[in-house]
């Protein structure tokens, strides 16, 4: 699958950018700092793994970021415990004065129901909670980078179009509202991320909202996406080689599947049409249009519940 956007020429300029990609050691994650790095960006790939992420390093250097020659340094991310994705943000602020563009890519696509050692489900702490704590950790760092003459400040939160999938009724006036199991549904597994998905949509809403309305307004985009799909599973198929092709006829493979996420954090269209972009949506067909998520992603009475709860929660954690 082709796309019309090239992140080698739509890109803002990034040198002396420093920028946040979770999740950034594999698969569309890798590809997003592979491109932020080329456009001149230094870029954390915030990773649980140290091995991992510096092997993912290695090979990127060794394949070249020309031509922006950025830099890619190694943050250590826990997103299984909100505690350590405190952690991780406070690490970061030492290191460095500036975070222009945080892209929360790290997620789970599926795994049985477990509550973390809090009581709460790991897919909802991994795919939002740890984001939402890692993110509002960072926030004073984003609005200084943001009073800077001539910011392009931005949150990306990869979301998914699985999030329309969530049934009706979902609530958030307690904590086993995060918990819900989906027993008796065809794929609760999927069940389980799509309502994960559709947090962080709603969440974006509520993190724009608080931006937009303290003030000064700060000048922070915060947006929402759908990558699309993606191929990070054939290459472990049995032949491979005849698998792919096949394959990339219906989805994307890992580079072209970061085009969203390096569309949204870097696009030049975002920063010349801010206003248009704050809080949006987007979704890949084609890369970087504004969609409009379901009924349930856009009810703000739910988003702001859902904030109100989490909020609280945190506080109970002593987070």
């Amino acid at each position: 699958m082709k796309s019309t956007f090239d992140p080698q020429n739509d890109l803002t300029e990034l040198r002396g950018k420093v920028i946040i990609v979770t999740g950034g050691n594999r698969g569309t994650g890798l590809a997003t700092v592979k491109h932020l790095a080329r456009a001149g960006a230094t870029v954390y790939m915030a990773a649980r793994n140290e091995g991992k992420a510096l092997q993912a390093i290695e090979k990127l250097n060794h394949e070249g970021l020309q031509p922006g020659n950025g830099k890619v340094k190694w943050l250590k991310l826990d997103l299984s415990d909100p505690r350590e994705a405190k952690r991780a943000a406070e690490t970061f602020m030492e290191k460095e004065k500036r975070l222009d563009v945080l892209v929360n890519n790290a997620g789970v696509l599926s795994g049985p129901f477990e509550k973390s050692a809090d009581g709460l489900s790991n897919m909802v702490v991994v795919n939002y909670l740890s984001s939402f704590v890692f993110t509002r950790t960072l926030i004073s760092l984003l609005t200084s980078t943001a009073t800077e003459f001539n910011s392009d400040v931005r949150i990306v939160n990869l979301a998914s179009i699985a999030h329309r999938f969530t049934p009706s009724g979902v609530k958030f006036s307690e904590i086993e509202d995060l918990n819900v199991q989906y027993r008796g549904k065809i794929m609760p597994g999927f069940m389980r991320y799509a309502h994960s998905k559709l947090l962080d949509i709603l969440w974006t809403r509520s993190l724009q909202k608080h931006f937009n309305s303290v003030s000064p307004p700060i000048p922070i985009v915060a947006m929402s996406i759908h990558p699309g799909g993606v191929d990070t599973f054939s290459h472990n198929w049995p032949l491979p080689w005849f698998w792919k092709p096949i394959v990339a006829l219906a989805i994307n493979d890992a580079e072209h599947g970061s085009y969203t996420s390096v569309f949204a954090a870097a696009a030049k269209v975002v920063r010349d049409e801010r206003e248009k972009y704050c809080g949006a949506y987007l979704d890949n067909k084609p890369v970087g249009r504004i969609a409009v998520p379901s009924a349930t992603a856009r009810d703000d009475k739910l988003a702001d519940d859902l904030w109100s709860l989490t909020m609280s929660l945190l506080k109970d954690l002593g987070i």
